[in-house]
């Protein structure tokens, strides 16, 4: 194929198409001719593409349907402001409406644990049956505080971080089916019962605490929100009010997963403060008030930025045309 004979015959066309697309405003005639000229263009670079492979010429052509294109798709927003715009308004907000069911959880699980360790404790027989009296002592006077230092802080921190974000995305992702929360609370709050009554069995219970305080207090509100998060995804669909099932579920669905992708930055804190807080030898004022300090932030995040933001109208979902449309009609 001759590409200059290609180029001469198509030049005024190639030309009409960049002064469409440098235009400042186009009307409806306007707007259907680049589009025309777009679809043209696209199949004579296709042809010098296939034929010639790559060329000077299907550069420029490159170039002008590149720049026809973000005519009519628009241009990408700036991922800075994107993100921006999800950190001080849709996440805080997205947290803020789950205050008081996370407050619920909080209860329910430390209601549970407090149970769980008063029976495990009140009893030596259902104490026995969970393992043998070595390897209480060994929990209670070594593993407890050695799990803290055994590994390498970075490497320690970095599991932890990894597990506890799982765990919170799980509760996200899988709570619309209403029994996964539950038993994810469950499962926690039966894990914290029991080591809080081999502890205190063996007169270690100021151990338990000081060791659970530096990162516990952001980690396990970090565990409760995911789980707040996941039940409120439920109830979206159990009852979804005014809206319909499909647009309730959506809704809550997409507004309030974006706190599983928030809380990965809060248990990275967490994760940093076990990995190398928890086990540091500083004093234990000190480690609690790092800890108290990283929880701090987190509810100010959640309940002053949040409502802030929830009074200007932020949910935390998309927006609306991002979202798409939320039903069907006709005309």
């Amino acid at each position: 194929m001759d590409l200059d004979a290609l180029a001469s015959a198509r030049r005024a066309d190639w030309e009409r198409l960049d002064a469409l697309a440098r235009s400042g405003r186009l009307d409806g005639p306007g707007a259907d001719e680049l589009i025309e000229r777009y679809q043209a263009a696209a199949s004579d670079l296709s042809l010098v593409q296939t034929t010639a492979g790559s060329t000077a010429l299907g550069d420029r052509l490159s170039i002008s349907l590149a720049r026809a294109r973000l005519r009519f798709t628009g241009t990408p927003e700036n991922p800075l402001r994107q993100f921006t715009r999800f950190a001080v308004d849709g996440l805080p907000a997205a947290l803020y409406r789950l205050r008081w069911l996370t407050l619920a959880v909080a209860v329910a699980t430390v209601a549970v644990a407090a149970l769980y360790a008063w029976w495990v404790a009140a009893d030596p027989r259902v104490l026995a049956t969970l393992g043998t009296e070595e390897e209480f002592r060994q929990l209670a006077e070594e593993g407890f505080v050695a799990y803290y230092s055994e590994n390498p802080a970075a490497s320690f921190a970095g599991a932890v971080w990894t597990n506890n974000a799982w765990i919170a995305a799980q509760c996200v992702a899988f709570g619309i089916l209403g029994v996964w929360v539950p038993w994810v609370i469950l499962q926690n709050a039966q894990n914290l019962g029991l080591t809080a009554a081999i502890m205190f069995a063996y007169d270690e219970a100021d151990t338990f605490f000081l060791y659970i305080a530096p990162h516990g207090l952001l980690e396990l509100t970090c565990v409760f929100v995911a789980a707040a998060a996941g039940l409120r995804i439920f109830w979206a669909w159990v009852a979804p009010g005014s809206r319909s099932r499909a647009q309730a579920l959506a809704e809550d669905a997409r507004a309030l997963f974006s706190v599983a992708i928030g809380l990965v930055f809060f248990l990275f804190v967490s994760g940093v403060i076990e990995g190398f807080v928890t086990p540091a030898p500083w004093p234990w004022p000190v480690k609690i008030g790092v800890g108290l300090l990283a929880l701090a932030g987190f509810l100010a995040y959640m309940l002053v930025l949040g409502r802030r933001a929830a009074r200007a109208g932020a949910t935390g979902d998309l927006e609306e045309f991002d979202a798409g449309a939320t039903r069907m009609t006709a005309g």
